[in-house]
């Protein structure tokens, strides 16, 4: 409209501000992972395989959307710094057997670093893949992917949603969307002293109103935590 308007092919341009009324949009919850309910969760985890207990911790330690997790490849990570370069994201197309890469979502990499335990876990899930390679022999059809099918190929993109809400279920646990995992890392390194523009830049945000929505899941989770103190121990103060 505005390029028609310029070239005087339109007296006006229909979609001025003035001239249209955007419907208002209900804020998008952010949902978390209390600080219990991550506890629990991390319990129950260790009695799952080795691979998915990679891809949440990766995913915890990331904060990576979930495309990104299942387009990470053993070549993006340098053992020997603890960086790992997210670089591109994998998606299915409906209808489409073949899973596809492309740019992370707003087209440009970046580098982060990873805490040791989670370098150790790598490691230990990369000798077990490499396992799976010997055996399979010719039936192995991978290409240096992190998280993957039996024979090797890249995991689908809609894998970890389903196997999560599996697994939340099976353990007894409040349903989460795996996106939740994301949220969940976010509020962490903020309720723990990181800065908001180190936080955008490991979420991979461009603009810093985006990463204000998990401050204030800090501060509600900051009330919460001062309303039990209050039922704890207020009883106690009579003045």
């Amino acid at each position: 409209m505005k390029s028609a308007y310029r070239l005087g092919l339109i007296g006006i341009t229909p979609a001025e501000r003035e001239r249209i009324t955007l419907p208002k949009l209900d804020e998008e919850q952010t949902e978390i992972f209390t600080e219990n309910e991550l506890d629990d969760m991390l319990k129950a985890l260790e009695d799952e395989p080795l691979m998915f207990r990679v891809l949440i911790h990766t995913a915890l330690n990331t904060g990576c959307r979930r495309g990104e997790l299942m387009g990470l490849k053993w070549s993006d990570i340098d053992f020997a710094t603890g960086v790992l370069t997210v670089s591109r994201s994998n998606y299915k197309l409906t209808g489409d057997a073949e899973i596809r890469s492309k740019s992370t979502k707003t087209g440009r990499s970046r580098t982060l670093i990873l805490p040791p335990y989670c370098l150790r876990m790598l490691r230990r899930y990369r000798a077990e893949q490499d396992g799976w390679r010997l055996t399979l022999g010719d039936a192995w059809h991978g290409d240096d992917w992190i998280f993957i099918q039996a024979d090797g190929k890249p995991m689908y993109p809609t894998t970890p949603t389903q196997w999560f809400s599996k697994f939340l279920k099976r353990n007894g646990l409040p349903h989460r969307k795996f996106h939740a995992l994301r949220h969940t890392s976010a509020t962490l390194l903020l309720s723990n002293g990181t800065n908001i523009k180190n936080v955008a830049t490991r979420l991979g945000h461009t603009q810093l109103k985006t990463t204000n929505r998990y401050v204030h899941a800090v501060e509600q989770a900051e009330r919460q935590a001062a309303h039990t103190l209050e039922l704890i121990l207020g009883g106690n103060y009579s003045a």
